[in-house]
């Protein structure tokens, strides 16, 4: 069967936006997006869900009892989530939010007629299920200083927070991986949509038969593919027949609806007849797959990031499965109850 068209919607975001979406991600049109959004280009974040969330996943143990905590401390806690210190620079506002949502705030309030400080959370780094994710695409955000937007393709929120931005590209032109990276560096310039790029801590680029991932600022020539074999023996797990199983589902009518009620009849028609067919899997489908599942996006954001002399870096695949090879290793113990140590082998270079 033929394509419609070989423009990246059809080829690449779509297909994204499909895979994400039986991954678990809600979608949200681009005017959904917009409305929760209170209607400005210049807000990046989604407060009714944001604020929604803040409620759910905090509450205050106090004296063997459970509090909730005020509206003004939500209210203070979203303020500060909208306010990074941008005027400190890029990145140091980035981690300026990386540490608020990695490391929480404390929040004072009365509880018993005792004024306390007590731990307040944006992400629910235990308890996965706690958090909503969503997923949009052709995002409108108003440049710095200027009167018209940028629109990255696909953005993914947690709990109405924006923390991967996607750019696609069609594998027909010339040079699409590197067209998608310059487009996020781009993004990223003072004149482009800071305002979004500073809550980011993944950016992915996808062209089909490429994909390639970073974080935030991260130069072109260090963008990084994610290898990974999908057949893990030990946990009982073939990544191989779970990617396959999702591409191969067809996607709820709802969804259905939603992506493809603002596109061309034949794209949807397309689509439909697609889905009886067996769907090859692309890099971009086995990247997305990698790192976009709720649990692994959560670990990468957690436990592989570091801020380093300004710059900001995420483990590359050899790094997280060496860590989880090295913590499985040392984690158990001989019948003499001692640990046993290793060697990495790795090639110069690979970090």
């Amino acid at each position: 069967m033929q394509l419609p068209s070989y423009i990246e919607d059809h080829i690449s975001q779509i297909p994204a936006l499909q895979l994400l979406i039986k991954m678990g991600y809600q979608y949200l049109a681009p005017e959904e997006a917009l409305a929760l959004r209170g209607g400005r280009t210049s807000n990046v974040l989604l407060e009714p869900i944001l604020k929604e969330q803040l409620q759910k996943i905090n509450s205050i143990q106090y004296k063997d009892k459970e509090f909730a905590f005020s509206d003004s401390n939500i209210n203070t806690a979203i303020v500060e989530l909208r306010d990074l210190p941008i005027q400190d620079g890029f990145i140091k506002a980035n981690q300026f939010f990386f540490d608020l949502i990695t490391l929480g705030k404390s929040l004072e309030q009365n509880v018993l007629n005792d004024k306390k400080s007590f731990s307040f959370q944006y992400i629910d780094w235990v308890t996965i299920e706690n958090n909503v994710f969503h997923v949009t695409e052709e995002y409108a955000v108003l440049r710095n200083d200027r009167n018209d937007t940028y629109r990255p393709d696909i953005v993914l929120f947690i709990n109405g927070i924006p923390m991967v931005v996607i750019e696609c590209k069609s594998n027909v032109i010339k040079k699409p991986m590197d067209e998608a990276i310059s487009q996020h560096l781009r993004n990223q310039q003072e004149d482009g949509i800071r305002g979004l790029y500073q809550y980011s801590n993944m950016v992915m680029s996808l062209a089909v038969n490429e994909a390639k991932f970073a974080t935030t600022a991260t130069k072109k020539e260090f963008w990084s593919v994610w290898k990974e074999v999908f057949r893990t023996k030990e946990e009982g797990v073939n990544y191989g027949d779970a990617i396959r199983q999702l591409k191969n589902d067809e996607l709820p009518n709802t969804e259905r609806t939603a992506i493809f009620n603002q596109r061309f009849k034949n794209v949807l028609h397309y689509f439909n007849q697609l889905e009886k067919e067996e769907v090859i899997i692309t890099e971009q489908d086995k990247l997305v797959f990698s790192l976009c599942q709720k649990s692994r996006l959560l670990e990468l954001i957690f436990n592989y990031i570091v801020y380093d002399d300004g710059i900001k870096k995420i483990a590359r695949y050899q790094q997280y499965f060496a860590i989880k090879e090295t913590l499985k290793k040392i984690s158990k113990a001989d019948v003499n109850g001692k640990r046993t140590g290793g060697v990495i082998w790795h090639t110069q270079g690979s970090g």
